[in-house]
């Protein structure tokens, strides 16, 4: 139970209060938790010596926080709570809450680097058959490790900024042509937040993957599928991908998800033994994708076949260090059905299969498009944990 009116049984109550980085009337930028339609300014607290984190929580973004490690996140996070649910602290803490509605959430961690995966089988059998029909739709290596590629961390943006059309070469029947991409799209995704940097030439285990990841956010990985088709072979994604990702304002800690862990998908062939994990566990979190207001899939994170810490495990195995702000993002979400898949070119399957959105047909997105990415997940005793959304409309390309 807490005192903060509203917050009991609301999906941003006590069991989530996720992190964010705001600022009022155009002033610094601080740290700030969430409860319910409020925020509690953290700097404030630590300034109050309410909260103590070394100094941390005055900071323009959440990286040296992050940094200190989890004994300190779950320290700090125990206190917050208390001070939210003992009437005790009432008077000193609640002129510390600012309501939502006056806030301007900014990108709540510096991005050291950015990783993208490709860990949902069901995605990766559908792009499959949609760009290589009549061959097999995952390729030899994709069950014995986690594909991945590097992306972009300057274009990662916080939720709500307007999203460019990018401009690149696409094919067309006399060859590549230069122009704005006409079949731009969207990838459900969910990413995760390195909080403690490891040593180059040190492997991370999937044991330990609680000890490095601070928290989690909702993803949407914004893609121009003409570019990306010409561009991508042989070495991969490019700018059909570098021009923007969309991430949420609030991260999620791990501590909240306590609940939400539970097992993944079997896999065959047995994984090497640097990605065994056990117990092997997936995040029951469940997606919702709009598309101008319009619900049009639910994507289900606990299908994905690769796991968060299989994926740490993976991009650090070969002695790569980690930073404070790494962001790694899952790849997108799809499960088993249609209505269940984390990007446009599925649903349309390669534009052959339009859909109706607004009263229109319709394959990619067109200039205005504004798409928002919600999820949940259970908390403890029967509770639902919300993450920040992600969203974002689309502007004409420049």
């Amino acid at each position: 139970m807490t005192w903060v009116t509203g917050a009991d049984g609301s999906p941003y109550g006590v069991t989530n209060l996720p992190y964010g980085v705001f600022r009022t009337d155009g002033g610094q930028p601080r740290i700030g938790v969430r409860i319910e339609s409020w925020v509690l300014d953290l700097a404030a607290a630590e300034a109050a010596d309410l909260v103590l984190a070394a100094g941390t929580l005055c900071r323009p973004t959440l990286n040296d926080f992050m940094a200190l490690g989890r004994p300190q996140w779950t320290a700090v996070r125990q206190r917050i709570t208390e001070l939210l649910t003992d009437p005790a602290h009432r008077a000193a803490v609640e002129p510390l809450l600012v309501p939502l509605e006056d806030v301007e959430l900014l990108l709540p961690i510096e991005v050291a680097d950015y990783v993208d995966f490709y860990s949902s089988e069901h995605h990766a059998s559908n792009v499959g058959q949609i760009f290589r029909p009549g061959q097999p739709p995952l390729l030899p290596n994709w069950k014995h490790l986690p594909i991945g590629y590097h992306g972009r961390a300057g274009t990662v943006v916080v939720s709500g900024t307007p999203v460019v059309r990018p401009t690149g070469q696409r094919p067309s029947a006399d060859g590549p042509v230069t122009g704005p991409s006409v079949r731009l799209d969207i990838e459900a995704e969910v990413g995760f937040v390195v909080g403690v940097p490891s040593p180059m030439g040190q492997r991370v285990a999937v044991d330990d993957f609680a000890d490095y990841v601070f928290g989690v956010v909702l993803v949407n990985d914004w893609s121009a599928r003409d570019i990306q088709a010409w561009e991508y072979q042989p070495l991969g994604p490019f700018l059909g991908k570098s021009f923007a990702t969309s991430v949420s304002a609030w991260v999620t800690p791990l501590d909240a998800l306590g609940d939400a862990f539970v097992p993944a998908p079997d896999q065959d062939p047995p994984v090497v033994d640097y990605l065994r994990d056990v117990p092997h566990l997936g995040l029951d979190l469940r997606l919702v994708v709009e598309w101008n207001g319009e619900q049009v899939s639910e994507p289900p994170f606990a299908t994905m076949y690769w796991t968060p810490a299989q994926q740490l495990a993976h991009l650090t195995v070969n002695g790569a260090s980690l930073r404070t702000g790494d962001l790694y993002a899952s790849g997108t979400v799809s499960g088993p059905d249609r209505s269940q898949v984390g990007s446009f070119l599925e649903l349309t399957w390669g534009g052959a299969e339009p859909v109706k959105v607004d009263d229109e047909t319709r394959t990619f997105l067109a200039d205005g498009d504004t798409v928002t990415i919600t999820a949940t997940a259970p908390g403890p005793d029967g509770t639902t944990i919300a993450l920040g959304e992600v969203t974002g409309t689309v502007r004409p390309a420049v």
